[in-house]
């Protein structure tokens, strides 16, 4: 740790659903924010035959009028009570059947008269619990602990990511100084980095390191001291040294999955800086690795701003899969170790806070991590 002074941040079939609830401090089947909800138990009456209630199978004859035929939306539009991304997680767990064969692709196209078994996993915990997940640990002390955080790693819990996550991590490793701090989903967090995305993330540990982290966090340093820096690697060379993106970002109209920059969408601003080039087979400029500073703490930010300068992420399967034809143009040892990395190019390298109770600056940076190191190199080598 050192002070900021030495820096260089989703059939109609002739079917009745009967819900008995009672009072549970689970989520339904699963879903939900978390919150103490009543738990749904479905007895499913389809052409006169019950379901095993115990077994939290559900039903559905595919009537063909249900406005698509894909798998997932006739489920969606069928089971409402199940969210369209539970049912994608159910579906792709093997948890959805047809004619006793698991189905685990949502676009499958469902036929009509076609009968679907869901088979819906017993309600979860809201809480959760420690897990004894091994930590690399930059800072800590009785506020804050600061963490680089390796690639695969989830931060919060989610469907399909109840359990392995940092949060489950912290628990176990702060013990009951996170309870109750940004609600019991996610204990301590203030932001996040995706999945795959490495490097640094700061976590309160108490009521007031969490007051004061999130309002730094919310203030994204117009005002204050707080710094997010960001290296990435991305194809082709920006026409200029560095640079702002300045547009907002929404939802993306289609894939639900995805964010994309929309007329209307939230306030989102990127700084970036060329920080070196790479050339290709050929010789010329193919990669560079760009410094992004963030504005703003929108969902997948970095990624889709980056995308829409024309620049996406090495690796950004989600964000620039039109750029996979690219790798063809770098030197072997570069296209193995991008093959290799199976991830999006991105390290969270940098983050200054006001430390909640001393009020000082502090700051820390991460070397790339060893994935992104050997890619640095490959793209380096001259043979």
């Amino acid at each position: 740790m050192r002070t900021a002074a030495s820096a260089s941040a989703v059939v109609r079939p002739a079917i009745i659903i009967i819900r008995r609830t009672r009072a549970n401090n689970a989520a339904c089947s699963g879903v939900g924010s978390g919150r103490a909800v009543s738990v749904m138990q479905y007895s499913v009456f389809l052409e006169g035959s019950v379901v095993n209630d115990s077994q939290h199978l559900l039903e559905v004859v595919v009537a063909g009028d249900e406005g698509s035929s894909r798998l997932d939306r006739v489920l969606a539009t069928r089971c409402p009570e199940l969210s369209r991304s539970r049912l994608k997680v159910l579906i792709l767990d093997g948890r959805v059947a047809i004619a006793g064969s698991a189905v685990r692709d949502p676009a499958y196209h469902a036929s009509p008269g076609e009968t679907i078994t869901i088979d819906v996993p017993p309600p979860v915990a809201p809480e959760p619990e420690g897990e004894a997940i091994a930590l690399q640990i930059v800072h800590e002390d009785d506020d804050i602990i600061v963490i680089d955080k390796p690639r695969g790693l989830v931060v919060h819990p989610a469907a399909g990511h109840e359990t392995g996550t940092l949060v489950n991590a912290l628990i176990a490793h702060c013990g009951a100084s996170l309870s109750g701090i940004g609600g019991v989903r996610r204990p301590g967090i203030v932001h996040r980095l995706d999945k795959d995305t490495t490097g640094l993330m700061v976590a309160a540990k108490n009521d007031r390191a969490h007051q004061s982290l999130s309002a730094q966090f919310a203030d994204h340093g117009r005002t204050g001291e707080l710094r997010r820096g960001y290296y990435a690697f991305v194809w082709g060379v920006p026409n200029r040294a560095r640079g702002t993106i300045e547009a907002p970002i929404d939802r993306h109209p289609y894939a639900r999955e995805k964010m994309a920059v929309r007329d209307g969408g939230r306030e989102a601003i990127t700084h970036w800086e060329v920080l070196e080039t790479f050339t290709g087979r050929s010789g010329g400029e193919i990669v560079s690795l760009i410094a992004c500073q963030l504005e703003t703490g929108r969902t997948h930010q970095i990624r889709v701003h980056l995308a829409h300068m024309g620049h996406p992420l090495l690796g950004d399967d989600v964000y620039g899969p039109h750029f996979k034809t690219k790798a063809s143009q770098l030197r072997p040892p570069a296209r193995a170790a991008l093959t290799d990395l199976g991830r999006q190019a991105l390290h969270a390298y940098l983050l200054v806070v006001e430390h909640p109770s001393s009020g000082e600056v502090v700051a820390w940076e991460s070397g790339l991590p060893a994935d992104l190191a050997r890619l640095k190199a490959a793209l380096s080598a001259t043979e």
